[in-house]
């Protein structure tokens, strides 16, 4: 089986890559190295791949790319570019935005809507696309109203993966990504943000006075999820991919204390503009229709990536 990932070099991405390869995958590996966090980040997610014979890298970026050529053979699309972040989906960088996750969407389903050999897109998109909702847990029948730009822009993404599905029979798979972590998080998310201010003696900026609640969910749980639907016979359909519980962030800085033995000295500070106030995913229909189940507790999680983080700020001393 032939499998297309694209941003093969981030933080899901590179992971679900090397899945991929244990799984006897042939893999095709899509990357751009936008400019949202250092390209050597995501080189280094690259190293263990660049060494399989199964796994091939292209530098590309899928508004440049002939993708229809790219993706003739293709079983499978792991479609994971976008660009990220909530707070900076604001203001005049939104371009990127609407270019990346709204442009890339539509460039992708017009080169394989007459693709026969096609099996399943994923597509990951993310619990943002709900905002404030009313009432938790959130369903994938909960109606959506994003409070960002980002939000915004994975929801239109989702309109039209419906609007090609039903118009061209493209069979696909929408997978709401409820706040991923774990070993390679990205810089620019809490929880590496947290470590590695905790490990440099730094304070930590705690937004919403550390009130706020999120279902945190580790990066394996989400990589199960995604190849459990990609598997099975659905199509057309939304999951929430989830942990299926939450917890309070100061909570979570507790939990942090023990892990790194530091202290966390707190910079409490009002929620951000585009900031949701709770998330919690219902993961009831992933787990009735694809057989999914969490199986990452958050102390297990947090632990792992503490460690990395750890062996990462020992390589640059």
């Amino acid at each position: 089986m032939k499998a297309v990932v694209t941003g093969a070099a981030g933080f899901i991405g590179s992971q679900i890559c090397e899945r991929l390869i244990k799984e006897k995958f042939l893999v095709t590996g899509l990357d751009s190295f936008t400019g949202y966090y250092p390209k050597k980040t995501k080189q280094k997610n690259l190293l263990t791949l660049n060494k399989e014979k199964n796994f091939t890298f292209l530098e590309e970026n899928i508004l440049k790319v002939d993708l229809k050529k790219m993706l003739a053979n293709t079983d499978y699309i792991f479609h994971f570019a976008a660009q990220t972040g909530v707070r900076s989906s604001w203001g005049r960088d939104f371009k990127s935005y609407a270019d990346n996750n709204i442009l890339g969407v539509q460039r992708l389903l017009e080169a394989v809507k007459e693709n026969s050999r096609l099996k399943k897109i994923i597509f990951a998109s993310s619990s943002s696309v709900y905002g404030d909702a009313k009432e938790l847990p959130l369903k994938e029948s909960t109606e959506a109203n994003p409070v960002s730009p980002y939000g915004v822009t994975k929801l239109a993404a989702e309109k039209l993966f419906y609007l090609y599905g039903k118009s061209h029979k493209i069979p696909y798979v929408i997978m709401r990504f409820f706040t991923v972590y774990g070993p390679r998080q990205r810089p620019d998310m809490a929880f590496n943000i947290f470590i590695s201010k905790m490990l440099a003696g730094e304070k930590l900026p705690v937004f919403a006075g550390g009130k706020s609640t999120r279902d945190f969910t580790y990066v394996e749980d989400i990589i199960n999820c995604c190849l459990l639907a990609a598997k099975s016979s659905h199509t057309g359909e939304v999951f929430n991919a989830g942990g299926g519980n939450r917890i309070n962030l100061l909570e979570v800085i507790k939990k942090l204390e023990k892990f790194t033995g530091k202290k966390a000295r707190l910079n409490l500070a009002r929620a951000q503009l585009g900031d949701v106030k709770d998330t919690w995913a219902d993961i009831s229909k992933a787990k009735r229709l694809l057989g999914y189940k969490p199986v990452f507790e958050i102390d297990f999680g947090l632990k792992k990536e503490v460690e990395w983080l750890m062996k990462e700020k020992e390589k640059t001393i």
